[in-house]
């Protein structure tokens, strides 16, 4: 039996896109942003978790698995916060503790932003490169390298970034129908590239005023821990926790599950 509580074709229409979503569980809203080329298929042992704290939502991004992919595809951070701002609403989620990795802590934090009356607080799994010098050249050399692997041909790039970002014993390590998901995602992983990244300051970060958990893995390319420091003394609220392994923090660690109960627990 699937863990998943939503009608039997979860797909629904918000923004002008068909996005596929799941919820598990119910209490108070959680939602699950992935990162670039994945989709919410990579949280299911997280919601095992996460749907024991609240009402917890996946959801595959625009462009991503199972969620519309407009041709010809383009799209951007502002798009995607704004796909889960009306997801949010269309769901009745509002406001959300909202957990992002990676890419898909670049869409929290413009969720923050452009909709702050939508979130209740903020999990960021290492974004925010954009936001460091260190962080943009490390973004600048990874783009280089999807582009070239996207001339080879699209079904190789996602191999060519996960490499890059994860090692090859990551790569090889991947069960096959993550293999297949995450190359399946390679039009999107293009477009994100292409689309930019979080485009915020030092002032328009100081706005955010949510409880913020910022966690960064000890064995992440350095360009992740600088664009961690740079939310951490930007957000007013943030605090940085700093855990073991690589780029895929588990949604559902112990400091994320913490961080939760401290922001549902009753005052």
């Amino acid at each position: 039996m699937s863990l998943a509580d939503t009608p039997p074709l979860p797909e629904i229409r918000v923004n002008g896109v068909s996005l596929y979503h799941e919820v598990h569980g119910h209490g108070e809203p959680i939602l699950c942003v992935h990162g670039t080329g994945s989709s919410a298929a990579a949280w299911s042992d997280a919601l095992v978790t996460l749907r024991t704290r609240g009402r917890a939502i996946a959801y595959d991004r625009r462009g991503s698995s199972r969620s519309e992919r407009p041709q010809p595809y383009a799209t951007s951070v502002r798009q995607q916060a704004g796909d889960a701002a009306a997801l949010i609403d269309a769901l009745a989620a509002a406001p959300a503790i909202v957990i992002g990795r990676s890419y898909g802590a670049d869409v929290a934090i413009e969720l923050a932003l452009r909709h702050p009356e939508r979130v209740r607080a903020l999990a960021l799994l290492e974004g925010g490169e954009s936001l460091s010098d260190g962080g943009r050249r490390y973004l600048a050399e990874l783009e280089a390298v999807v582009l070239e692997a996207a001339d080879a041909g699209v079904h190789t790039v996602a191999e060519a970034l996960l490499r890059a970002v994860l090692g090859d014993a990551t790569w090889e390590g991947l069960p096959e129908e993550a293999k297949e998901m995450f190359t399946a995602n390679g039009p999107a992983i293009v477009a994100e590239f292409r689309g930019g990244f979080l485009d915020a300051d030092p002032k328009d970060l100081s706005a955010i005023a949510q409880p913020t958990l910022l966690v960064t893995a000890e064995d992440s390319p350095p360009a992740f821990a600088e664009a961690t420091a740079a939310l951490a003394s930007a957000i007013p609220s943030a605090r940085v926790a700093r855990v073991r392994g690589g780029h895929l923090i588990d949604p559902a660690g112990p400091a994320v599950l913490g961080f939760i109960d401290e922001v549902l627990a009753p005052t």
